[in-house]
Formats: C-alpha cells, sequence, structure tokens
C-alpha cells in the first residue's frame, strides 16, 4: 500500500466540519444492515468533463474487479443524471448533489446512510483531485471490506485530513501531478486488473435523437466557461463566427444560463438571422444532439468541449494553465486526430486557477486573453481539414 507523499508546509489541523460531521457519518457507518455483502460502489463527484474522461476505463471496470457490471452502483454528480443511463449501461446509477453533501449535515446523513445500507463488498474512488469530505467520506459510510482509492492531491490544508481517511484504505498510486486524468483512470484500472490496460481516447455511445438544426454544415460556438477568468474574449468567439459564416458554415450559439448576459453583445448579428440562438435554451441531452451532428465545436476549456471530443467532433479547445496537462491538453496517444487545443504557454501555469497575474476583474486572465483569433483559426482549419480527410 503506498503512502501519499508529505508536502512541504506542515499540515492544518482537521477543519472544523469535519468534527461537526463526525457524528452523523458514525451513526451512518455503524448502522446495521442484515443483507449480504455485495457489489461495488464507485465514487465519481465530478463535472461533465471530468465524466468524459472517466468514461472509457469504466468500461473495463466490472471485468477488472470481476463482477457483473449489473453489481455496480455509480454514485454520481446531478450535472450528468440525465446522460447517466445511456453512458453507462447496464450498472446502476445514484445521483446526489455533491455541495449539499459538503454543507447540509441532515442530507449528507441521508445519502450516507443509502450508501451503508447498500452493504457494498467494494468501495473505490479514483478521484485525484477531490474533497476528502464529500468522495472520501462516501467511501468511508460504505464500511465496505475492501475500500481502494487513489492516492490524492495532498495540500496542507487537506493532508490529515486525506491521512484520516487513507489509513482505513488500500491506495493504488497514479502518478504525480500534473499526469493527465485519463492516464489516471487507466492505471488505476490497470492496477485492479493486475494487468496493463491501454488508455485510449474518450468515445462516447449516444444515438441521434434529434434533427441537424439548420440546413448544411455548422459550427457550434460554446463561449461558456466555469469562471469568467477562464473564458475567452466573446467578442473574439462572435469575430470567429463571422469568419465561419462567411465561408458558408452556419453557427450555433450555446452556453449556459450564465452566459444568457452575453446576448446584447450579438444581438444585432441574432437579429439579423446570422446565427442561431441556442444559449441557456439547450438541455444536456440536447446539447449532445447539436454538438455530434457539427462539422465543427469551438469551445473554452468546459464540459461541453469534452463532450464534443468523446461524440468524434472535430472540436478547437481554448485554454489556460490553471490545472494544465492534468485536464487538458489531452496526451498525443489519446488525442483524437479531429481535435486541436489553444494555449500560449506561461511561466505562472499550474497556478489552479488562483490568477496573481495583473487582470481585470471578471475578464480572461492573462493567460486566456494573450490568445489571439489567428491562433484559433489555424486550429480550425487543421481540423477542418483533418475532418474532410478522414472523411
Amino acid at each position: 500500500m503506498a503512502e501519499p507523499a508529505a508536502s512541504n508546509a506542515l499540515p492544518e489541523p482537521l477543519p472544523r466540519r469535519w468534527w461537526l460531521f463526525r457524528p452523523f457519518d458514525l451513526v451512518a457507518r455503524l448502522w446495521p444492515v442484515a443483507r449480504k455483502r455485495r457489489g461495488v460502489l464507485v465514487v465519481r463527484i465530478d463535472g461533465i468533463g471530468d465524466m468524459v474522461l472517466f468514461h472509457a476505463a469504466f468500461a473495463h471496470l466490472a471485468a477488472a474487479l470481476g463482477v457483473p457490471v449489473s453489481e455496480i452502483t455509480l454514485l454520481g454528480c446531478d450535472s450528468w443524471a440525465p446522460l447517466a443511463p445511456v453512458l453507462f449501461p447496464g450498472c446502476r446509477f445514484r445521483p446526489f448533489d455533491e455541495h449539499r453533501y459538503d454543507r447540509n449535515p441532515f442530507y449528507r446523513f441521508r445519502v450516507s446512510l443509502w450508501v451503508r445500507r447498500q452493504n457494498f463488498a467494494i468501495a473505490t474512488c479514483d478521484m485525484f483531485l477531490r474533497k476528502p469530505l464529500v468522495a472520501d467520506s462516501l467511501v468511508y459510510a460504505s464500511a465496505a471490506p475492501r475500500k481502494i482509492v487513489t492516492r490524492p492531491y495532498l495540500s496542507p490544508k487537506t493532508e490529515r485530513l486525506f491521512r484520516w481517511y487513507l489509513r482505513r484504505c488500500e491506495i493504488i498510486d497514479t502518478g504525480a501531478y500534473p499526469t493527465h486524468e485519463i492516464i489516471r483512470h487507466f492505471r488505476f484500472l490497470s492496477a485492479l486488473a493486475k494487468r496493463e490496460i491501454a488508455a485510449v481516447p474518450p468515445r462516447l455511445p449516444w444515438p441521434r435523437r434529434s434533427d441537424p438544426p439548420c440546413a448544411g454544415r455548422y459550427a457550434v460556438v460554446n463561449f461558456g466557461g466555469n469562471s469568467p477568468g477562464r473564458r475567452w474574449d466573446p467578442e473574439h468567439f462572435l469575430a470567429l463566427a463571422q469568419r465561419l459564416a462567411a465561408r458558408g458554415l452556419g453557427v450555433v450559439f450555446v452556453g449556459g444560463p450564465s452566459e444568457i448576459a452575453f446576448k446584447s453583445a450579438m444581438r444585432g448579428a441574432l437579429e439579423e438571422g446570422r446565427f442561431l440562438d441556442r444559449i441557456g435554451e439547450t438541455s444536456l441531452p440536447e446539447m449532445l444532439d447539436l454538438l455530434q451532428q457539427a462539422a465543427l465545436v469551438v469551445s473554452n476549456d468546459t464540459g461541453p468541449a469534452h463532450l464534443a471530443i468523446g461524440l468524434g467532433a472535430p472540436t478547437v479547445v481554448i485554454l489556460g494553465g490553471g490545472h494544465f496537462t492534468s485536464f487538458v491538453p489531452y496526451p498525443r496517444n489519446v488525442t483524437p486526430p479531429k481535435v486541436r487545443f489553444v494555449f500560449r504557454e506561461r511561466h505562472c501555469f499550474h497556478c489552479f486557477w488562483n490568477c496573481t497575474e495583473p487582470h481585470e476583474q471578471g475578464r480572461s486572465f492573462p493567460c486566456i486573453a494573450a490568445i489571439g483569433e489567428t491562433e484559433v483559426l489555424a486550429a480550425i482549419d487543421a481540423v477542418l481539414a483533418e475532418g474532410a480527410r478522414v472523411g
């Protein structure tokens, strides 16, 4: 069993919330259950993009553990629950709200008690960047005789808490930060299977459920992002859209509720009918239909970018350096030919999005603001040419 690496700074004491949650977690874990132990709990408390990176490895998990896929329960986030029946067929999926679990002791107890009452024989979690009071607490609450987790990223804030949980688990070391998540998932899988299982690119088995949104070939432009600093300037996206329209491509704008405010910046073009507006109006399954049939997807580094890659769409992703090479760009051996990642590497990469460089509040971080339209257009030309070559 590998031990987690020690951090340079002294670890902080156990957080106050842990002491508040401890009685609830302990009662759930010690809850008497009469049913026979069976099945596997897989804890995946992460976003849509992370789910895509995990998907290919999950296909091998049942065989690696020597159980039928029907014996696996995938505990995942509400955010991608509508996709789970199609993307993870055969297993049982249980969605929950990770933020409520992390803050509300009564909701936390209900979820933990449900986990305990399933009486799992095995509980696993291969998330590297994770919250111990969420992911590790759920593994602990299962009281499974065999608890298998990946060695996490340790910081002074989390080290002592992680060590408390890790002492009760088998630990698989999937590599130091910033090993890419796809590589980590397959290393974890290989350790479980006791044989090498080669990493492969994401490939989502999504059946087409709707007709294309417009006649002819079209591009999807996603200028949404997890935070304002991680978004390329919407004006750049608008300029790109105009270039794409001039080439004869239809242009469909997408984004979440937080991007609705940017509609005013493109109101003229939208009113003239030059672009199709789907900002804040597309469900997650509809988004997959839209991406799957696109001739091109241009996106910030966010969930739809990973979905587009997994669906095989020609995709250009604009990214900064917060977790550079941990999630994006993909390693060369698992990057599909029709995908390009556009970035300008800087000395401050791997800042975990705690940007210390001068920048205007609410605007792009400097590493993203530095990316020019010419660079993105060159990447677009490359993926369109590749798409034409492979058909």
